[in-house]
């Protein structure tokens, strides 16, 4: 979503660099954090079967396109507070940004509910909701449903009803003689957009990550319970105790991870939406630079994706490892044959998941 303001105070040459500086940086860790995830799971076998790693490929291809296609104009345009691309390419250009950015939150919320499914539903039911024809229909509307909401109202003008005059006010300053690329919505496409785009996706990754997390509490807590109830007394019964106390941690540590996760999700995009939803109702009133904070911090979600999973999963940061260090035979998945459980897997129900 570009939402820019009205009127707007041009940047000195050293605010200039020091925006020059951050969101190169924004850029370019979005672009190779999210390359190095697709080309992660591409190369290492054992992340090409786990079946949320698809949903994971796919959102690492939209936020890389929103580094490639997206920031870049907004970057440009922010700098040189002038949009020298003409009005077509800007209705492109914004039906672009919330295709994207909407399939980047739509994906997230597939991957939470791919998870609920693995983790708090028996092993039968997860292998008969994840097929692979339900991973592709859920693939396909995690791209139809943002192209419905961008390009068609707004190549048709749907958002710009009854705002056209103040659109075309804002869009050209004879101060300083600069053209911009404005994107203005009204009323019911700001409610619209922004309760299909997040609020719903925001409620069923709430609803998930909580049956989850209670979940993997729960496991814990009973696994303390059978620990204290005995301890083992020969070699037979030493092994799964082992085993429990292994997956009593995995499993405390999935729910600590699933809270990072939409920690970041909610910091970054929350206050867009938030604003995106109050500015018609108070008469586009809200000012320009924190249009633009709320924006890039949206953005921003875009490049903590691959970091969350490089630092919060010991498959992904031992593949990332392998293809920055060219093939270390170090980082190497040791084999599983001297192995009872392996220590980047683990199992909950039956189901094998790849949160640690």
């Amino acid at each position: 979503f570009c939402v820019l303001p009205s009127s707007r105070e041009g940047f000195r040459v050293a605010e200039k660099i020091v925006l020059v500086i951050f969101i190169s940086a924004i850029i370019l860790m979005t672009t190779l954090g999210n390359l190095l995830v697709m080309v992660a799971v591409c190369r290492d076998r054992q992340l090409r079967k786990i079946k949320t790693n698809y949903f994971i490929v796919s959102l690492a291809f939209t936020d890389l396109l929103v580094s490639v296609l997206v920031m870049p104009f907004a970057a440009i345009e922010l700098i040189q507070d002038n949009w020298i691309y003409g009005q077509t390419f800007c209705l492109v250009r914004t039906s672009l940004d919330v295709l994207l950015t909407t399939a980047s939150i739509l994906h997230l919320c597939c991957i939470s509910m791919d998870r609920y499914y693995a983790i708090c539903c028996q092993p039968l039911v997860y292998r008969n909701k994840m097929t692979p024809l339900r991973i592709a229909v859920m693939l396909g509307g995690c791209w139809v449903i943002p192209t419905i909401i961008s390009f068609l109202p707004i190549m048709q003008g749907w958002n710009s009803i009854g705002i056209t005059d103040l659109i075309q006010q804002r869009q050209f300053n004879k101060a300083s003689n600069s053209t911009y690329c404005i994107f203005m919505v009204n009323k019911p496409y700001a409610i619209t957009c922004s309760v299909v785009a997040f609020y719903i996706p925001f409620f069923l990754m709430v609803l998930a990550y909580y049956r989850i997390y209670v979940t993997a509490r729960e496991h814990a807590r009973q696994i303390r319970v059978l620990q204290r109830a005995g301890a083992p007394t020969d070699s037979q019964q030493h092994h799964p105790d082992q085993h429990s106390t292994h997956r009593m941690k995995t499993e405390t540590k999935a729910a600590k991870t699933l809270c990072i996760i939409m920690g970041c999700f909610c910091l970054c995009w929350a206050p867009f939406f938030v604003t995106n939803i109050v500015d018609p109702f108070i008469n586009y009133t809200v000012p320009g630079k924190l249009w633009t904070a709320c924006l890039w911090l949206g953005y921003i979600n875009s490049g903590l994706n691959p970091f969350l999973y490089a630092f919060l999963n010991k498959s992904f940061r031992r593949a990332f490892l392998i293809i920055l260090c060219c093939g270390d035979e170090r980082y190497r998945r040791p084999s599983i044959l001297g192995q009872t459980v392996p220590c980047s897997t683990t199992t909950i129900n039956g189901s094998t998941h790849v949160l640690r």
